[in-house]
């Protein structure tokens, strides 16, 4: 077994085909951040992406993709953005991490979002749920599993939209439109939403934006991002921006206009948009790792990914461990605390708020 290192761009099509034959021969790997497009399009925008291309023998088992960071500090495609992370390789076989390591030039790979079946995984990486969507019994079937364990949302929700509809005006949807400008609306609202909890802003930097705007542009039977709007009596209200493969919508952006947030815009938007999904075939919606009322509300089951680390011994593993390991640790404390949980939010917001007004 040996491994031969590229450019994204220096795939052949015979090597991008096989990528993605190998990817859809396991539903482990079916999410679009998986797919060699993902990959394709992020290394056009940023120089550290590579990709190790795995051979037993002639045959190409699998494909690692990762950003090379100085120190040999290895991390995902897009660290930081990506719901789905690791290999995508042939079913059982045996790739031992730490020679895969050594192979890329690694001294460390760390990951927040890797998915089961993972070569790379082990027992001490901490495992996390991923809530889904669940669609493969059809559209009636999910809605009636939301009446059975979230009846209240649920009707309340459809209530709200028939108000929105008598107060503001009728509802119109767009599901997987490619037109920029109501992307560049959804990326607004969500800046604003950035900044009124706290949080980075991600389209602050130039090559994130740009990538999404390579990503909508991106359409095939395969992969394609997706662009889907809600509009009252002609204005946005709603939307969200995510990728899809075949048969598996990742949730990546959702946002909307505050002036409508007392009609819960965010609900109304997706399910409007799980009931378009549906209809145009997608079997799952994975809305990502991560303690969010509205993925409560809407989920019917739960896929598994893992967080930590893979390191060979030496200084700079040493080095990485005590930049990240100990915070990385901290943040899941307080994840899994509902009563810190809730005081960081809420430090998170008034920062959010304060900062705003400094702004003006």
């Amino acid at each position: 077994m040996h491994v031969t290192l590229a450019l994204p761009r220096e795939l052949g099509e015979s090597e991008v085909c096989r990528w993605r034959a190998l990817q859809e021969a396991d539903n482990a790997f079916d999410n679009p951040f998986l797919s060699p497009e993902f990959t394709l399009t992020v290394g056009e925008l940023r120089d550290v992406v590579r990709v190790a291309v795995i051979h037993d023998g002639p045959e190409i088992v699998g494909f690692f993709p990762f950003e090379r960071h100085p120190l040999g500090i290895g991390k995902p495609v897009a660290a930081g953005l990506t719901d789905a992370q690791g290999l995508v390789h042939v079913k059982d076989v045996r790739i031992h991490p730490l020679w895969l390591l050594k192979q890329c030039g690694l001294s460390v790979y760390e990951f927040d979002h890797l998915v089961s079946g993972q070569p790379l995984l082990n027992a001490r990486h901490e495992r996390f749920p991923s809530p889904i969507i669940d669609l493969r019994d059809g559209w009636d079937n999910y809605t009636q599993s939301l009446r059975k364990h979230s009846g209240k949302t649920y009707k309340t929700t459809l209530a709200k939209s028939r108000k929105l509809q008598r107060e503001a005006g009728p509802l119109r949807h767009d599901y997987a439109t490619t037109d920029v400008e109501p992307l560049r609306t959804l990326l607004g609202w969500k800046t604003d939403q950035y900044r009124r909890t706290g949080r980075a802003d991600r389209f602050a930097h130039p090559w994130i934006v740009e990538l999404v705007e390579r990503l909508l542009a991106t359409q095939s039977d395969s992969f394609a991002g997706v662009l889907d709007m809600v509009y009252v009596d002609g204005r946005p209200m709603a939307g969200h921006f995510g990728l899809r493969t075949r048969t598996t919508l990742a949730g990546w952006f959702p946002a909307y206009d505050t002036h409508f947030a007392k009609y819960s815009p965010g609900l109304i938007h997706h399910l409007a948009m799980a009931e378009r999904a549906c209809q145009a075939g997608i079997e799952i919606i994975d809305m990502g790792r991560g303690e969010k009322e509205y993925k409560d509300k809407l989920k019917n089951g739960e896929l598994e990914v893992a967080e930590g680390r893979v390191a060979r011994i030496g200084p700079a593993a040493g080095v990485h461990w005590v930049m990240r390991v100990p915070v990385r640790k901290t943040r899941a404390t307080v994840m899994a605390n509902p009563i810190l949980l809730k005081t960081a939010d809420k430090t998170l917001k008034t920062y959010g708020r304060l900062r705003t007004v400094l702004q003006r």
